[in-house]
């Protein structure tokens, strides 16, 4: 058995693994790279494996940066299956052809700046639609065996809807291995989803670590510092507040946090528009898969149902509505994509509120480095957005407890479940700084054999030689 690191290893975004066992070869993953022009780059480049060669896909949940390449995956030949969760099915059947329609238009762009190097997509919406085909859905802890020799179960990680981590055993020469891929976890204890499943045991475990390094703040000063920001911006300063949210999950939660305030009478006349089309239709999703919320977040669409005393709430859907928000002088709460401020309609709100130090934006998610997003939260004092250097005069604010993602003591708990210790251990998904704190936690707490993998490490299992555990 071999696993390889290709994607998400010394990095946050583009999750993807390729195991080679029991004489097949499967993906855990395959992620779009973000972050600037160097993921641009990353993106294009040909995959480290021939395609046609990959028996199946494994995905752990639907964000860009663990599925958005499988378009791409498909167009150079693959013709497997892709197995995922029903909601992960349903929220890719929206965001991977809103991808190739990203694709597209950049090219576009790029063919009108002259920029040889961009002129061509991607991927194209119908590789989009072709890879949508070769969906496979599976059901939360009900074992499947995707290939001979592999059997699989996906447990509920608690991160966005659908989301799963991954439990695979390879049967090779009468022995059995078992290896766990944690994908995204949830912070437990938190509304709307429920917490991320405990995992018995694993051989070898791959473990997430965006927030390996710090602690959010608990949900009761997360929902004051929302109420103090949109207070102080709407009522007192006379502006708008702009938060750039992925589409799936975040948009969602905001919008669960906003409604519950309103509901407890601590917000307001409240004005909220969401200015994308993808979270409008995964909005929809969403509320189509209520078995997989906690209680509060049903009480709360109960609440929401009945229709009393309720927001306002407009979700915008086309290119002339969503300009028309840009008239908008005060008292708007203006949520859109895409969450890292790197495409979509978010950076023409940008635009026309950073320079009005009366607006506020309002951050509530990871920011990758080299992301727009990012440079914000670091003090730029202007950035530049179509070709213009706009100034940074509103506040910039960043909420971290509404993170989707288990931060360092969330992690380390959901590891220490275990039963047993894994031989082996491989911290992913984070900044080095992130990865290596996770690391030293878990080597000082529980003793285990962890790394911090680098693309294109290579682990061969079993191990041979001396050095072998």
């Amino acid at each position: 058995m071999r696993l390889l690191f290709l994607g998400a290893a010394g990095e946050v975004t583009g999750s993807c693994f390729l195991l080679e066992a029991a004489g097949s070869r499967l993906l855990i993953d395959c992620g779009m790279v973000q972050g600037g022009r160097a993921a641009v780059a990353r993106n294009r480049e040909p995959f480290a494996f021939t395609a046609a060669d990959i028996d199946c896909v494994l995905l752990t949940h639907a964000h860009i940066d663990h599925s958005g390449l499988l378009p791409k995956l498909v167009r150079d030949g693959f013709a497997g299956r892709i197995h995922a969760t029903a909601a992960t099915i349903d929220l890719l059947g929206v965001m991977l052809p809103d991808s190739a329609h990203i694709q597209e238009s950049e090219a576009r762009r790029a063919r009108e700046r002259g920029r040889d190097d961009a002129a061509v997509p991607l991927y194209t919406l119908a590789d989009a639609q072709r890879c949508l085909t070769h969906l496979q859905a599976v059901a939360y802890d009900r074992e499947f065996a995707p290939r001979r020799g592999i059997r699989c179960r996906f447990r509920d990680a608690g991160h966005i809807l659908g989301s799963a981590i991954i439990e695979l055993w390879v049967e090779e020469a009468g022995h059995t291995t078992k290896l766990v891929f944690s994908g995204d976890l949830g912070q437990p204890g938190r509304p709307i989803l429920r917490d991320p499943t405990p995992i018995d045991s694993a051989d070898i475990l791959v473990l997430e670590s965006t927030y390996g390094d710090r602690l959010h703040a608990n949900l009761a000063a997360t929902e004051q510092a929302m109420i103090d920001i949109v207070e102080r911006t709407l009522f007192e300063r006379g502006g708008n507040v702009v938060m750039p949210a992925f589409a799936v999950g975040r948009t969602q939660q905001v919008l669960y946090h906003l409604h519950r305030l309103t509901r407890l009478g601590r917000l307001h006349d409240l004005r909220i528009f969401v200015d994308s089309p993808m979270a409008a239709e995964a909005t929809r999703i969403t509320r189509a898969h209520l078995a997989l919320f906690d209680a509060q977040a049903r009480n709360l669409a109960d609440w929401h149902a009945q229709g009393a005393d309720l927001p306002y709430l407009s979700f915008t859907a086309s290119v002339a509505e969503s300009i028309a928000l840009n008239r908008i002088r005060a008292g708007a709460i203006i949520i859109s994509a895409s969450g890292m401020c790197d495409a979509g309609r978010i950076r023409h709100h940008l635009r026309h509120n950073l320079p009005r130090c009366e607006c506020s934006v309002l951050i509530p998610g990871y920011q990758a480095q080299g992301t727009l997003g990012r440079r914000l939260l670091d003090g730029a004092s202007q950035v530049r957005l179509f070709g213009e250097d706009v100034p940074v005069r509103a506040a910039i604010h960043q909420v971290g407890g509404l993170s989707a993602h288990a931060d360092h003591a969330a992690l380390l708990a959901w590891a220490g479940a275990l039963r047993r210790p894994p031989a082996r251990c491989f911290i992913v998904h984070g900044e080095l700084a992130a990865a290596q704190a996770l690391h030293d936690a878990l080597r000082a707490r529980h003793g285990w054999r962890v790394d911090v993998p680098t693309r294109g490490q290579l682990l061969d299992w079993p191990p041979r030689g001396p050095s072998a555990p």
